[in-house]
């Protein structure tokens, strides 16, 4: 029998859910594309190295609906006990983004996490804070020329 960190069980699992899975969103515009919701996937990109249900180490980085960032990981150990297998952190939107990024890389770090998540972690962290800033209203336009002299004289 498999255990848990046996690589040969999790790439027949992604054998079996890589055509059809909840989370697959294909499009027939772009050349056939295929683009994952899964919320541990880090890159919403189809494939085996970002889908959560086929690695047994995973990390996901979403906003919640109260204006935070969640920082969610799963953890390989606990993969028979799925109510405890995920562990959530969540940051204010006001957290600076040295300490947000620190924090992803550090809990990522000392897991044992994979490496090669860090750097798609940190950037989808980044698109993350900069999606929940308010937009400044752009400044409105001045007339010049001919338009201002009439304006003033009007």
């Amino acid at each position: 029998m498999a255990t848990v960190y046996d690589n040969n069980s999790y790439d027949l699992i992604w054998e079996t859910i890589r055509n059809n899975n909840a989370f697959l969103v294909k499009r027939k515009q772009a050349g056939g594309v295929q683009f994952s919701k899964d919320p541990l996937n880090l890159t919403n990109k189809h494939s085996r190295k970002y889908s959560s249900l086929a690695n047994p180490a995973a990390i996901g980085i979403n906003a919640t609906k109260d204006g935070k960032i969640a920082l969610t990981t799963k953890l390989g150990k606990k993969a028979a006990k799925p109510n405890k297998s995920y562990q959530t952190s969540t940051f204010k939107a006001s957290t600076p983004s040295r300490k947000l990024y620190r924090s992803i890389v550090t809990s990522t770090y000392n897991k044992g996490y994979r490496p090669d998540l860090r750097e798609e972690a940190v950037q989808r962290a980044t698109a993350v804070v900069l999606s929940q800033r308010e937009k400044k209203a752009a400044p409105a336009s001045k007339p010049r020329g001919k338009k201002a002299q009439k304006a003033a004289s009007a």
